[in-house]
């Protein structure tokens, strides 16, 4: 993606999300020609039991994944708060994996730069 020049749009925004299975969930989906930041994402385990998960980008949307978090631990009924910037661009994909069926709510607030 090309450095923006033009006039574009900056929204701050938010997402939530309840996982209960092992599969990839997409809590970020990047579309072309945007900027995100994220500005945090908080991960609370609601079923009463310990779980961990991976977080990881998938840059452009069916290359090679990224780990931003490998096996992190989140004990029963505990959240995670993760407030370190990440910036994704175009089609990049942000997304959690829990290493076990759970249930688990997620939270995730980031800037939206549009420059379509």
């Amino acid at each position: 993606m090309a450095i923006p020049s033009g006039s574009g749009s900056e929204v701050l925004t938010r997402g939530t999300f309840t996982i209960t299975g092992t599969s990839d969930t997409k809590i970020l989906d990047g579309v072309a020609n945007h900027i995100y930041t994220v500005l945090s994402i908080i991960v609370c385990e609601t079923a009463a039991g310990s779980e961990s998960f991976n977080m990881f980008v998938d840059p452009s949307a069916g290359g090679t994944d990224y780990e931003i978090l490998s096996d992190q631990a989140l004990g029963a009924n505990e959240t995670f708060v993760w407030n370190d910037r990440l910036v994704l661009v175009g089609t990049d994909e942000l997304n959690i994996t829990m290493a076990s069926a759970s249930s688990t709510d997620v939270y995730i607030s980031y800037i939206d730069q549009d420059w379509s």
